[in-house]
């Protein structure tokens, strides 16, 4: 009942505001034509193929954008704002017009940074942060304070990517070699409920690589070879993408990347142990349009990653070696050879006529499988005990040495919706409902150790059902109102548990084609407990026998304290309430220069959010640590992204302020991100064709956490970047990253184990590079 009051106040709220600005009369100042390339990282690729790539359905377009794309072509430097984008609503429109906090990382700004990782691609957006260690190079994303287990939805080519492993880590994090990234999308927040169950932080979607990369307009082929290099420390990377249009209804694409790099030094000058990795990918994908109208694409993704994961002790001196009150931390961790293999695989159907106001839709299957094997290489310390006693340093809950270990997950799932569109004089109606479900499927082995109780294995099923109506009156208002069903159901041999929801969303904005478009929203996301959050059981491990292992747990294993399985967690619900503001002005103040702009404030309510709680539990047990749902937290911030863009040069500024608590005890949530502004600027000579510019990130870490964590560091992130294009086949790219050689360390570290320190191998790895040189060529051949 409370659920279906919530959303009929909020229809009624929204209906009366939308009789409210029917009454507005306001003159709208500029129509601007919507692009699809970026503007501070051009490099003068192909527009026409860039547009064609980043437009999923021509019917999907408002008569806006229709009308805006059959103008002329626009000669200002386009800007990443006006990229097209459908991961808020599922419907095609431009980022800065969405009603949503919308953010696009663009081909040529990827192409730019030369990215070792996927958090050098977007640190720089607002509310969006990572949770990466050096020896560990899969990626966890923070949005507004929120990560982990699902909290976040990572997408690839529409494909969710579910991998989880509990250790000195995020739980949950997914394998993306960045250099097979052609575009992100990332929504703040529980807005893009329709985009699938879970994702109450928001949703990052990556879009790989396709033919339109390398295929330019009026070519039947062509390809691309890129070569990258760099310093700290043996940094390198190759790689060669191709495509060809076969006739007009059958495309092909294929491409490869390998990756090296050595141990790196942090801005103290330390070189951090196991954070070298050698990494390959394969990508291809088969496209074919039956019909007109109809497009067909079945997309495979291969990569491998190489590496040794854990940190080794250091010496008395070495930096970062002492615990807050200045005693010695020296201790490191067992160390683990590391063989990830993450296989992805799509088959997509759409259906799109310009004439056909019915019918409009995306269909999809996937599978993805991430496999980890490990093998022990190294202890903490030189001794032994358990079953490892006599056999090889280790314990009964990191395994022996030379012992393996394996963490494997494979997710089925599909995604299908329709649009449907009504027009009647002044009012248009689009309504987009659809359904969308995965399955997964864990199971994990360890030969010596118990890591195998605490990631347990089990099967997750999740579905969900949408129906979103999106209506336009003239220029004055637009309403998105929407409502999904969720339903799941988790099992293992332990036992299992189920739930469903309606979740709703309500959203109403002003002038939606003038320079100035308000609006305000509200809306509900529901994510289902994992199997880890639910399962787990075991023992953490002590140091050895006798030193620290005081809890003895139900399975009978000994450790600093006991995990405990919890059954009964209640789902997450997150309630977000929005207030946003988009600005787009052409022409501000000479003629054919550009100002795009979103901000927005937020606070979002999350009720039975699940935490990880420490407690005292009888005798012989001792200390316990279970996954609860505590009373609630609240999250809210400020967010802002702009540029200005004069042609010859272009200025931005974007940042994020956000502060969340545990509503219950008052304390501070220790997965709120530091406070951070970027400022963007650039200069363009020789018509484009050479781009100089530099990022400057300032952050101020985020003190305001429970005591058992160790703050972020507070610094100054500077990036310089140089790109040339002295023909159009050949772009040649220079960078420097972390220009000041800073320290800096980017998230909260927990304390240890036995709670009197911090966990080193966290607080070591997490560390980022410091100064970086990198310099790439990249060339084009077509025909």
């Amino acid at each position: 009942m409370a659920i279906v009051t919530s959303s009929a106040l909020a229809w009624g709220v929204s209906l009366a505001a939308l009789s409210l600005g029917g009454a507005i009369s306001a003159h709208a100042e500029d129509q601007v034509a919507p692009v699809t390339v970026s503007q501070a990282a051009s490099s003068n690729q192909n527009s026409a193929a860039s547009a064609k790539r980043q437009k999923p359905q021509a019917a999907a377009m408002s008569p806006e954008v229709r009308d805006a794309r059959a103008q002329a072509v626009d000669p200002r430097v386009p800007q990443p704002l006006d990229m097209i984008t459908v991961t808020a609503s599922k419907t095609e429109e431009r980022a800065v017009d969405a009603l949503a906090p919308v953010s696009v990382v663009t081909p040529e700004q990827i192409e730019v940074m030369q990215a070792s990782t996927i958090g050098n691609l977007i640190y720089n957006i607002p509310g969006v942060w990572t949770q990466d260690r050096g020896d560990e190079p899969s990626t966890s994303i923070n949005i507004r304070g929120l990560q982990d287990f699902g909290r976040v939805a990572f997408i690839v080519d529409g494909a969710r990517q579910n991998y989880q492993r509990t250790g000195h880590f995020a739980n949950g994090s997914f394998f993306l070699n960045p250099e097979l990234i052609s575009s992100i999308d990332i929504v703040r927040g529980p807005t893009a409920n329709i985009y699938g169950s879970g994702a109450i932080g928001g949703v990052a979607s990556f879009r790989t690589k396709d033919i339109d990369d390398v295929v330019r307009a009026g070519e039947r082929w062509g390809v691309d070879m890129h070569t990258v290099i760099g310093s700290n420390h043996g940094r390198a990377l190759g790689s060669i993408f191709a495509g060809a249009r076969i006739n007009p209804n059958v495309d092909i694409f294929a491409g490869g990347t390998y990756s090296t790099q050595d141990n790196y030094r942090d801005g103290t000058g330390y070189q951090i142990p196991n954070t070298w990795n050698r990494l390959s990918s394969g990508i291809a994908k088969l496209t074919v349009r039956p019909a007109d109208g109809h497009e067909v694409k079945l997309g495979t993704i291969y990569q491998e990653n190489i590496y040794n994961v854990g940190q080794p002790a250091r010496k008395a001196g070495d930096p970062n070696s002492t615990n807050p009150n200045g005693s010695n931390n020296l201790t490191g961790t067992s160390i683990y050879a590391t063989n990830v293999k993450n296989y992805t695989t799509t088959l997509g159907w759409t259906y799109s006529q310009p004439d056909d106001q019915l019918f409009d839709w995306n269909a999809r299957i996937y599978w993805n499988r991430t496999e980890n094997d490990q093998i022990k290489v190294a202890h903490n310390t030189g001794g032994s005990s358990g079953g490892c006693a006599g056999v090889a340093p280790g314990t009964d809950i990191t395994g022996c040495v030379g012992d393996p270990r394996s963490y494997q997950i494979d997710t089925y799932g599909f995604d299908a919706y329709n649009t449907s569109r009504i027009e009647s004089g002044e009012w248009r109606h689009a309504f987009t409902y659809g359904a969308d479900g995965f399955r997964d499927r864990v199971s994990t082995y360890d030969k010596s150790g118990n890591s195998d109780a605490t990631t347990p294995g089990g099967e997750r099923t999740v579905t969900g059902g949408f129906v979103q109506w999106k209506l336009n009156y003239a220029s004055w208002a637009e309403l998105i109102s929407a409502v999904r069903y969720d339903n799941y159901r988790l099992s293992s041999n332990i036992g299992g548990t189920s739930g469903d929801r309606f979740s709703p969303k309500v959203t109403l904005g002003l002038l939606p084609t003038h320079v100035v478009t308000p609006y305000i929203s509200y809306s509900e996301g529901y994510r289902a407990p994992s199997i880890t959050e639910t399962l787990v059981a075991g023992s953490h491990v002590a140091s050895g026998p006798g030193q620290g292992d005081t809890a003895q747990c139900p399975d009978g294993s000994r450790g600093f304290f006991c995990f405990l399985p919890n059954p009964n967690l209640r789902p997450e619900v997150g309630k977000n309430k929005e207030i946003g503001l988009n600005v787009k002005k052409n022409d501000l103040f000479t003629a054919g220069d550009s100002f795009r702009g979103k901000f927005n404030v937020f606070q979002n309510d999350v009720t039975d959010f699940i935490d990880a709680i420490q407690f005292a539990c009888p005798a012989p047990m001792g200390q316990c640590y279970q996954y609860q749902n505590i009373a609630a937290a609240r999250i809210r911030g400020f967010e802002a992204e702009t540029m200005y863009d004069a042609n010859l040069w272009f200025l931005g500024v974007s940042g994020s302020f956000t502060e969340g608590k545990n509503t219950q005890t008052g304390i501070g949530l220790y997965s709120i991100p530091s406070q951070k502004i970027t400022t963007t600027a650039g200069v363009r000579f020789d018509e484009g064709r050479v781009v100089a510019s530099v990022m400057w990130t300032n952050v101020k870490g985020n003190t305001d956490i429970p005591a058992n964590f160790l703050p972020a560091t507070s610094y100054d992130l500077v990036n310089v970047y140089l790109s040339v294009k002295p023909t159009k086949n050949l772009t040649l790219i220079g960078s420097v990253e972390n220009l000041l050689n800073q320290y800096y360390r980017p998230y909260a570290v927990p304390t240890g184990s036995d709670t009197t320190s911090t966990q080193n191998d966290v607080k070591w790895a997490s560390a980022g590079a410091g100064i970086v040189f990198k310099g790439s060529l990249k060339y084009h051949f077509g025909g």
